[in-house]
């Protein structure tokens, strides 16, 4: 089981950090920090958590030194146990500042930072402003073009569809794998991963994140490309996709391109949840290149 540590972030947000290194001592020295997507948290990485640490295994371990580096999941603001304060900023600049919190407060520097959708441009946006903090990057199923307007308005649209409060867990798991107009073909591990992020409550169950907050966070990609900072990344980066997610294939070599020391990785039969749906492909596709980081 994870053990939580409290992190304060930006503007003294608190934030709940989450520790799922093997066994019961916590380490020192640089680490490994997972930052999940937009509406996401910590937990959505548990499925390859323990591929994760099978795959950065240091080999020649003593016995009086885990072999494993030490491994965090962050609940970024406005997400899973982390504050969600009305007044809070949620710019770009405020979650990189949070991640960078986590890596200083908790020891992990330099660290191997790997993220999902959002939390993918957080670690690239760090590595880029802060390389004294980031030994290595694994961007997973994010993009560096904006979006457009007209994708914003989509979403505000289909989160004003949801039919909230859900009667139970299964009806939230049942809409978001069967019933969501963006399901193409049923998808229970979609809909698993949003019966995840339900909070009960006298009414029904309600996402435990403000949909409103959520706009906000992803206003900056939808108006603004991430090309430039993509570009100033030094380390040692990983591009993975998903076959059917969110990033093309051009898009994803095009960003191995620009960046100084890329590389690339795709998982086939995978959406955009690729870590949560295919955790064993996903830590066939990282784990060489984890490997390679961890023990340089």
């Amino acid at each position: 089981m994870a053990r939580r540590l409290d992190v304060t972030g930006a503007d003294g947000v608190r934030l709940a950090a989450w520790d799922f290194t093997p066994g019961a001592a916590p380490q020192a020295g640089p680490g490994v920090l997972l930052l999940h997507g937009l509406m996401g948290h910590a937990a959505h990485w548990s499925p390859a958590v323990s591929r994760l640490v099978e795959a950065a295994a240091r080999p020649g371990a003593s016995p009086h030194r885990p072999g494993h580096p030490r491994t965090i999941a962050l609940d970024q603001r406005g997400h899973g146990h982390s504050d969600k304060p009305p007044a809070a900023s949620f710019t770009r600049e405020a979650y990189v500042a949070d991640a960078a919190a986590a890596v200083e407060q908790l020891g992990l520097g330099p660290v191997t930072l790997i993220g999902h959708s959002m939390g993918a441009l957080t670690a690239w946006q760090l590595a880029a402003e802060r390389p004294d903090l980031v030994h290595a990057l694994v961007i997973c199923d994010m993009r560096a073009s904006a979006l457009g307007a007209a994708s914003q308005r989509e979403w505000r649209d289909w989160f004003r569809r949801w039919p909230t409060p859900f009667a139970s867990l299964d009806a939230a798991r049942r809409w978001f794998g069967e019933e969501d107009p963006w399901v193409e073909r049923p998808n229970p591990a979609r809909g698993a991963f949003f019966a995840e992020v339900m909070a009960e409550h006298p009414d029904g169950w309600r996402p435990v994140f403000d949909p409103e907050q959520m706009l906000t966070s992803r206003e900056t990609w939808v108006h603004d490309a991430h090309w430039e900072s993509l570009a100033q990344v030094r380390c040692p980066t990983l591009v993975v996709r998903g076959l059917d997610g969110e990033l093309g294939r051009a898009e994803a070599q095009e960003m191995v391109r620009v960046l100084p020391h890329g590389a690339y990785a795709e998982i086939p039969d995978a959406g955009h949840l690729l870590h949560y749906e295919h955790p064993d492909a996903w830590r066939e596709a990282v784990g060489p290149f984890l490997n390679g980081v961890l023990t340089s």
